[in-house]
């Protein structure tokens, strides 16, 4: 049985020169617990509220960016239930606010999702590190205000736009 979402392989689509989302080590791990949901969930692609969900299991920093306590709950809460009602609406629809530009046609992606990680690497390499991290993720995920995580968060209470202001600030780089 063929996999719903394709896997991505650690080289550069010819038709974008766009590095594949396996090709950044610090987030392999990442990628691939998002797949895991996609499928599971019946996705057809992985979308930031998948990556947001894998960003939590798989990095501390992020975790920390996000704060402890019953926020934390909550925003676990609503990301458990996405495949058992909340976010069923997503399901056959694409994520793609047309507000900034995406990556189009990287395979196993949503839109939204694949201009996050493009994202995430530029802010990688502006700031000097080379290898994008779980917070240059979630910076590039909170920085779209129609991402499906950016409304998963604000669900569960936290604001997008300051959490975006606590990554931009040095000290929590």
């Amino acid at each position: 049985m063929q996999p719903r979402i394709p896997r991505q392989q650690g080289r550069e689509l010819p038709e974008q020169g766009v590095p594949r989302a396996d090709a950044d080590a610090g987030l392999a791990a990442v990628v691939a617990g998002a797949r895991r949901r996609a499928v599971r969930d019946g996705d057809r692609q992985i979308d930031t509220a998948h990556l947001l969900h894998s960003l939590l299991e798989h990095d501390t920093e992020v975790r920390a960016a996000l704060g402890e306590g019953p926020v934390m709950a909550r925003l676990l809460g609503y990301l458990v239930q996405r495949s058992i009602g909340y976010g069923l609406r997503w399901q056959g629809a694409v994520e793609d606010s047309g507000g900034v530009p995406v990556v189009a046609g990287v395979a196993g992606f949503s839109p939204l999702a694949a201009g996050c990680m493009e994202r995430a690497r530029e802010r990688a390499a502006r700031n000097g590190t080379g290898t994008a991290s779980g917070t240059d993720l979630l910076a590039a995920i909170a920085a779209d205000p129609q991402a499906r995580a950016v409304e998963v968060l604000g669900r569960a209470g936290i604001d997008a736009g300051e959490l975006l202001t606590r990554l931009e600030t040095p000290s929590s780089r």
